[in-house]
């Protein structure tokens, strides 16, 4: 049987850990999104925020060793579920180009609100155990996957006002 949890410095080091594996993992990931991406804004976009994790998985780990810990990823199922619903709805669906624009917008802006939750959830807790520096390294990630969230909806929004355009024009002309 495992021992109980009862320390909130140790849940906010499991939940540091989480957002360590989801940061690496979409370092992983975001390359393939890149490739996949036919629509320009969309693959500078992946580009950009590629940059960005790459500088977030550093601000996790500082803020790791500014609690005097050894930076530890803990396996984050919620990432992995997200992940793997990319993978399966490529590989079973095979989506035309314009779809997969569509949905890869939509995978992104899951995946930005998943780590934003879990940013406000970890600044709260740092302030919360007077950490201000680790707040602030957090804050500074927070920040930056609320502008690719913005930047995601934007793009989402030019795509699927495109494709309704291109559908109702197709309508007509096969009507």
């Amino acid at each position: 049987m495992s021992s109980t949890m009862s320390d909130p410095r140790d849940l906010f080091l499991h939940e540091l850990g989480d957002v360590l594996y989801a940061e690496r993992t979409l370092v992983k990931a975001l390359p393939t999104l890149q490739e996949e991406a036919s629509d320009e804004e969309l693959r500078m976009g992946f580009e950009e925020h590629l940059e960005e994790t790459r500088q977030h998985v550093k601000n996790v780990e500082q803020a790791f060793e500014k609690l005097g810990e050894k930076p530890t990823a803990e396996k984050c199922p919620g990432i992995d579920g997200i992940k793997k619903e990319h993978d399966e709805f490529v590989a079973k669906e095979s989506p035309s180009q314009d779809v997969l624009d569509s949905f890869l917008t939509g995978a992104g802006s899951r995946t930005e609100h998943y780590e934003i939750a879990a940013y406000e959830g970890l600044v709260t807790m740092a302030e919360a155990m007077g950490e201000p520096d680790v707040a602030e390294l957090l804050k500074e990630n927070l920040e930056q996957e609320r502008s690719a969230l913005e930047k995601l909806q934007m793009i989402g929004k030019r795509l699927a006002q495109a494709s309704a355009t291109q559908a109702s024009s197709t309508q007509k002309t096969t009507a």
